[in-house]
């Protein structure tokens, strides 16, 4: 049986159920849109604060290592706080960070604010998926989260543009600015709208550790590191693959990086009705689908219509990450707040493998659509952990 959260500490009697998803869904918004924007608004802060783009990358690089850091971390010493009490924390200092990434006088300044706001990142997209799928029947919680992180992807169509048109229109300043106005009103829903809970009995941070006691949350950790590396690898040189290889006009590019974004809409909200019922079946079939689109890539590259489909089909395949936050719940046993955090850094792992295996092909002379095969190869490599993972629980309930 799953190991789900103990009744005792999902609220009960909750009206709206919706209206909940949605305000933690607003704070993945918030989160997406700084995440992926700070990538577009690169230029403009590395000129305005006297640095040059490759040092200015530095400050993204800051941020995903604030992400890895912070989600056990916070997980760990707030194993005694109520949930809701924690979103609006984490909402709180995500806002603050933001608002100083807004009003940093120099290159120093901004590295060090965008290390603290990555710290909340994976704990509120942990702690949220937990409080969505509680608030659900069981066979519903891969719908909850995937409601949650609806706002993630939906900041790919929405939220980044228009963070990317306000740091053109006005200075960089205001793309971080937005943010913090984001996270400010996540809190506010969050405390209007999120229901009181009381912490879980026995909650401590010897028990949330017992988490890296298990072995099957490490394989689910290793799928998420590994197959979704492959992602990152393709996108983070998409740009300049359509620029290059597809040879797409400068104001085309938004189209295929929006398909991107769409494909992963709808992958969360198709694929969490298959995962509800078939929840492992559904992260393998996920993990072949996208070794196959990677691969694809390499051809469908040369074409602007062909690669914006496989674009969008790759976005697809993020719908993986739902998978495996809701495969963490069955896993994690009565540690859940930490193995739900420890996913996002995981998916961390993955943005910093993807793109440097990526780059090491490129850099070798096999071209930019390379990284269609290194993210092939990253994605068969999840599918490989995968099956161990099956393999292993399979022996587990045998030998139960």
């Amino acid at each position: 049986m799953p190991a789900l959260p103990p009744t005792s500490a999902r609220p009960a009697g909750v009206r709206h159920v919706g209206l909940v998803h949605f305000a933690l869904a607003v704070g993945g918004f918030a989160i997406g849109t700084t995440e992926f924007a700070t990538m577009s608004l690169l230029p403009y802060f590395a000129r305005d604060l006297h640095v040059d783009e490759p040092s200015a990358g530095h400050v993204i690089s800051a941020y995903a290592l604030g992400v890895v850091v912070g989600a056990p971390l916070i997980a760990i010493l707030s194993a005694k706080l109520p949930r809701r009490t924690l979103l609006i924390g984490l909402m709180t200092i995500f806002a603050i960070a933001n608002a100083l990434s807004a009003l940093a006088q120099s290159y120093t300044m901004l590295l060090l604010v965008r290390f603290l706001s990555g710290l909340p990142h994976g704990a509120y997209f942990g702690v949220a998926s937990l409080v969505a799928a509680s608030l659900v029947p069981p066979e519903r919680r891969t719908h909850a989260v995937g409601r949650v992180m609806l706002g993630l992807t939906v900041a790919t169509i929405i939220g980044v543009p228009v963070a990317t048109w306000l740091g053109q229109a006005f200075g960089w300043r205001f793309g971080f600015a937005i943010v913090a106005v984001l996270a400010l009103i996540t809190a506010g829903l969050a405390i209007a709208i999120v229901p009181r809970d009381r912490p879980q009995a026995g909650a401590s941070p010897l028990r949330e550790l017992g988490a890296l006691r298990r072995g099957q949350v490490w394989l689910t950790l290793g799928i998420g590191a590994i197959g979704f590396g492959g992602l990152f690898a393709v996108y983070t040189y998409l740009t300049a693959t359509l620029t290059a290889v597809t040879h797409v006009p400068a104001a085309l590019v938004p189209v295929v990086l929006a398909a991107f974004g769409l494909g992963m809409t709808v992958g969360n909200l198709v694929v969490p009705r298959f995962a509800d019922k078939r929840l492992m079946p559904t992260g393998g079939v996920l993990l072949l689908f996208m070794a196959v689109v990677l691969a694809l890539y390499t051809i469908a590259a040369h074409n602007f219509i062909a690669v914006t489909l496989d674009v969008f089909a790759i976005g697809l395949g993020g719908a993986l990450g739902t998978v495996l936050q809701t495969r963490l719940m069955d896993v994690a046993g009565d540690a859940q707040t930490l193995a739900a955090a420890l996913n996002h850094s995981a998916f961390n792992v993955a943005n910093a493998l993807g793109p440097w295996l990526g780059g090491m092909a490129i850099a070798a002379g096999f071209g930019w659509t390379s990284t269609g095969w290194v993210g092939c190869a990253l994605a068969l490599g999840g599918f490989a952990i995968w099956c161990v993972a099956v393999v292993m629980s399979a022996r587990e309930r045998r030998a139960a």
